[in-house]
């Protein structure tokens, strides 16, 4: 591929793939017939490798016969091992886990750190991540995570490129196949941290079905799971197909004050106060629970002047307000004394408006999914098949109620202000004050509603040829996928209404609002003073039903082939080879309302978003979820090498193979870049024992949203202007525009990994126990990162001249100056650990005994944001982000002809909120420390953040030959998450480690003929 260039390179490719085609139409008959595993592409397959788990050993050698086909390679051989480490779970480890979705049950695996589900994103409006289920591995973020489908890419369910693991077909689910490391020499951009491969039952015969129910110990996230499969062979065609329903409640918002949904008692508005004080002996950050944020209250609260610390409860009634330990000082600038004015927090108190708890725990979900596939065999070797795979998944979340606001001015002589605080007003000599509220007076809370849609087509061809004098696998398919993704924001406020109505006046004996241009315009006035439900007007008019909306369309078109085959016999066995080439477009396109966007060609005024005066015509109108409207696309055209050449092999030193692969790939908007792998594994002479290591360049292609992000325009009207060669006259700060745009310029991140690993698997002396320890390192540099406005002007100047194109202070006369925020290649990350697996089976006591055990060692995870100034951070630790030190997936089961009964236990290590933290006490922290070193290594009084451990217990009972009848109790003891403090009274919890659920009971039945 080096030599091939330009349109050169797409005539080669496109000949190689209709030259395929037309082998798979044409295919002769074959005399040997099709190895067991044969029926899916060589890139999806694995038997398994007998070192990865007990379970796998048994297949290995029940398959012995049979080529043995590794995810974490393209080479189909018989005895070849991948250097690759791989983990599987079969389909009786998800069937053992009895999770509605099977994203949960892969994502306990300690490898998969990071990854997203209904209970992570929960307090976004605009990200459009709400209840997206994704992997990652290695704590890099589900962008650096491949997701395959039977070896196929799967087109994404949100513009960074990842895919919903919700729209997979998971009844006719064979086995999962996580790989650990790097494979982009094999699959292409993204797999960095690995690939999880779903490989499905193509051969599937008969009926099953699977029902069940789930409910939490609160009586909430209330579930129900219908699903079923057939499939039938009708001569040379084989015929099947799956539906599924899942329905998940999820937990309501909490709305507002520290009392949890439905009874859970763990949040406590953990919070880090900052004293704002750093060099006098005492540490700069304290952790307390039960914080106060002052400026605001749940039903009203004046927040600076005479009149500060009056509060109005839910009948619009004046109390003083409670701040814990400390006491209004009815100053202009709102200080509350004995509080922390560095965060504006109090301890204790009047908690009741505090809004972090209001965010919903866990999405509610609704998923439909259909899939069927037809293969038709040409001979007993080759077969042609078409499959499609349709689906859909509703989620919703609240991100926080009310809508929370400070800093409103409120003239005394508001006809909804009581009066009583008019003549105190009066008294005080002051026409107006400062207001906040938590809006508890509105009757619902913003939810957001994500809804997508995949409609996934693949037609292709696989099996086995003669040429050359010996035997060729090949895999030839093309896919279609369209994902629609909709998003609606509903009972969420449009600020310059909001502004509106709440300053209110009296004309002609009505209460109406003061802007006659507003009330010209439908303004309807609204009192925020107390509980008193809006009119629908008054609702109508601040949160029309109409809310934030985003329609994106993103579409992925494939054409792929691979070829495997062992065309030269060597002493030592056969060289095996895998070749192919690929083609892939990615495209999207995003519409959005035009009170978010701005009233532009794309999203003009509507019926539904009416023009009006009082919003701004070029967007950010909504309190949040300001959507905007963008396109943009690019392929992909690759192709890729990869050998299994055998060293040796005896009796004396055993055997060793070298496993090496290369990729070409051109993209559209980057350029030509080269991945390759080059490992080996060794089989010693000594009973059971192998060795493996393997080390890759891989990369990661910027996304659609980084290269073309939907533009968004935001005035700066005090820029700061760092140019030390200012022109005479040039003002020293100024207004630009902030133009939020992506960067076509963007290269693919690129990432060096190594592992090196020891294998302990059937050996003699040790029957039924297998073990595997691997070392892990992967450094990615060119990492894809965004700076603010600021942070580019300044670096620019002080060196970084790769962001000085991305602005222009100096624009013409008439014309604004701009800055553009875009993404840049600047960071880099790195991470080092080990992965250790443990497996043992035996039968006894009339059935058979499995343990298995799982473990990830975190070293290190280092970023480095590239940025002089800053700091690189080990997050490897700290509990409040996805990496911890430890963790562990421990599983055991006894199995019978009657029975199962399954202990599972979940478990992650003690750690810290941050690494930068300096710990210390009153009066031993040290002082004279530069400004740096105070803001790069802040003191603090506490940094230890408890790790948890969960218990799972489960079982089945065969109610007769067809019929199961199964439970599963998760998180027995009901362990409640470890608060994870903030800078603010937000969410104070990491769902991305901690369970929110608490205890959880489930139950099912299972049929199959």
């Amino acid at each position: 591929m080096t030599g091939i260039q330009g349109s050169s390179r797409r005539t080669w490719l496109l000949a190689s793939v209709g030259a395929a085609l037309a082998v798979g139409i044409a295919l002769p008959a074959q005399a040997q017939q099709l190895a067991a595993n044969a029926d899916a592409p060589a890139a999806a397959q694995q038997v398994s490798d007998p070192a990865a788990s007990v379970d796998q050993a048994d297949a290995a050698k029940a398959a012995q016969t049979d080529d043995i086909v590794v995810t974490g390679s393209r080479i189909v051989s018989s005895g070849f091992k991948a250097p690759t480490p791989t983990q599987m779970l079969s389909a009786a480890d998800l069937t053992r886990n009895a999770e509605p979705n099977v994203f949960t049950t892969i994502a306990q695996l300690p490898s998969l750190q990071g990854s997203t589900g209904t209970s992570v994103n929960v307090n976004s409006t605009s990200s459009g991540l709400q209840g997206l289920s994704s992997f990652s591995l290695r704590g890099l973020g589900p962008i650096r995570t491949l997701t395959l489908l039977d070896g196929q890419r799967v087109v994404g369910a949100n513009v960074t490129g990842v895919p919903d693991i919700s729209l997979f077909p998971q009844l006719l689910i064979k086995r999962v196949d996580v790989v650990t490391g790097g494979a982009s020499a094999s699959y292409g951009s993204d797999a960095v941290g690995g690939v999880v491969n779903f490989v499905t039952d193509k051969r599937f015969e008969g009926f099953k079905a699977n029902v069940a129910g789930g409910i939490t110990t609160y009586g909430d996230d209330k579930q129900y799971l219908i699903q079923a499969a057939a499939g039938h062979n009708f001569g040379r065609f084989h015929v099947e197909v799956s539906g599924e329903y899942d329905h998940e409640d999820g937990i309501p918002s909490p709305r507002f004050g520290e009392a949890g949904a439905n009874g859970r008692d763990w949040y406590r508005t953990t919070t880090f106060i900052n004293r704002g004080v750093t060099n006098d002996g005492s540490p700069q950050y304290l952790v307390r629970d039960h914080a106060q944020a002052y400026q605001y209250t749940k039903y009203g609260l004046i927040t600076a002047g005479p009149l500060q610390g009056t509060a109005f409860d839910v009948n619009g009634n004046p109390f003083t307000f409670q701040y814990g330990g400390g006491t209004p000082a009815k100053n202009a600038a709102g200080t509350v004394n004995g509080c922390y004015s560095a965060g504006a927090f109090c301890l204790g108190g009047d908690l009741s408006g505090n809004v972090g708890n209001g965010t919903t725990p866990q999405s509610a979900l609704k998923r439909w999914d259909g899939y069927s596939r037809i293969g038709y065999d040409i001979d007993d070797n080759n077969e042609i098949y078409a499959s499609v795979n349709i689906a859909r998944v509703d989620t919703s979340n609240t991100p926080n109620p009310g809508a929370n606001k400070t800093g409103l001015t409120i003239q005394c002589s508001n006809p909804f202000v009581p009066a009583s605080i008019q003549a105190q007003c009066v008294t005080a000599g002051i026409t107006s004050f400062q207001f906040g509220t938590s809006n508890g007076e509105l009757p619902r809370d913003i939810t957001v509603y994500p809804t997508r849609s995949q409609y996934r087509f693949v037609l292709g061809a696989a099996g086995k040829v003669s040429a050359l004098g010996s035997d060729w696998r090949y895999d030839l398919y093309g896919e279609h996928g369209e994902n629609i993704t909709d998003i609606h924001v509903e009972n969420i406020t449009l600020n310059s209404r909001y502004a509106a109505a709440v300053q209110a006046i009296t004309v002609g004996g009505q209460i109406v609002c003061a802007d006659p241009v507003a009330r010209a315009n439908g303004c309807v006035p609204l009192n925020i003073f107390g509980g008193a439900t809006p009119s629908a007007a008054t609702l109508a008019y601040i949160s029309p039903a109409n809310g934030p909306f985003q329609h994106t369309r993103q579409t992925q078109d494939v054409v792929s082939v691979a070829f495997s085959g062992e065309p030269v016999t060597l002493p030592a066995g056969p060289l095996a080879v895998a070749f192919g080439g690929e083609y892939r477009n990615e495209f999207y396109h995003v519409t959005a309302d035009p009170y978010g966007n701005g009233v532009t060609a794309e999203t003009p005024n509507s019926a539904a978003y009416p023009a009006d005066p009082v919003l701004n015509s070029g967007g950010a109108n909504w309190y949040a979820g300001n959507y905007h409207a963008g396109r943009g696309s690019y392929n992909v055209y690759e192709g890729f090498l990869e050998l299994n050449v055998p060293l040796f092999k005896s009796t004396e030193a055993g055997r060793a193979n070298l496993n090496v692969a290369g990729r070409a790939t051109h993209y559209s908007t980057s350029g030509t870049v080269y991945t390759w792998k080059i490992g080996g594994t060794w089989d010693t002479p000594f009973d059971g024992i192998r060795f493996r290591a393997v080390t890759s360049r891989d990369v990661r292609a910027p996304n659609l949203s980084e290269l073309f992000a939907a533009p968004t325009t935001t005035t700066l009207p005090s820029f700061t202007n760092p140019d030390p060669n200012r022109p005479a006259g040039s003002p020293a700060t100024l207004l630009v525009f902030q133009n939020t745009i992506g960067n076509t310029a963007l290269k693919p991140e690129v990432a060096h990994n190594t592992e090196v690993g020891v294998v302990l698997s059937g050996a003699s002396w040790l029957p039924g126990f297998s073990a595997s320890v691997d070392y892990y390192h992967i450094k990615v540099d060119g990492v894809i990162s965004t700076l603010g406005a600021q942070q580019e002007v300044n670096l620019c100047y002080a060196g970084v001249t790769t962001l000085c194109g991305a602005f222009n202070l100096y624009t013409p006369a008439g014309t604004t100056p701009y800055v553009n925020v875009q993404a840049f290649n600047l960071a880099s990350i790195k991470t080092d650990g080990f992965d250790i697996e443990m497996g043992y089976r035996q039968r006894m006591l009339g059935g058979t005994l499995s343990l298995r055990a799982l473990a990830t060692h975190v070293s290190h995870f280092i970023t480095d944001p590239g940025i002089p100034g800053t700091i690189a951070v080990d997050t490897a630790g700290a509990n409040s982000g996805n990496t911890p030190h430890w963790k562990l997936l421990g599983t055991e089961s006894f199995e019978t002809d009657k029975f199962t009964f399954n202990l599972q236990q979940r478990w992650f290590s003690d750690g810290v909120y941050a690494n930068t933290y300096v710990v210390c006490s009153a009066g031993t922290c040290p002082t004279g420390r530069s400004a740096t070193d105070n803001a790069n290594y802040p003191t603090i009084d506490n940094n230890t953040m408890k790790g948890a451990f969960y218990l799972d217990v489960g079982g089945s009972y065969k109610l007769t030959p067809k019929f199961t009848a199964y439970f599963k109790i998760d998180n027995v003891f009901d362990k409640a998450p470890e608060p994870s403090p903030q800078t603010n009274t937000g969410v104070d919890v990491n769902a991305a480690l901690y369970d929110l659920l608490g205890r959880f009971f489930r139950v099912g039945v299972r049929y199959n003929f």
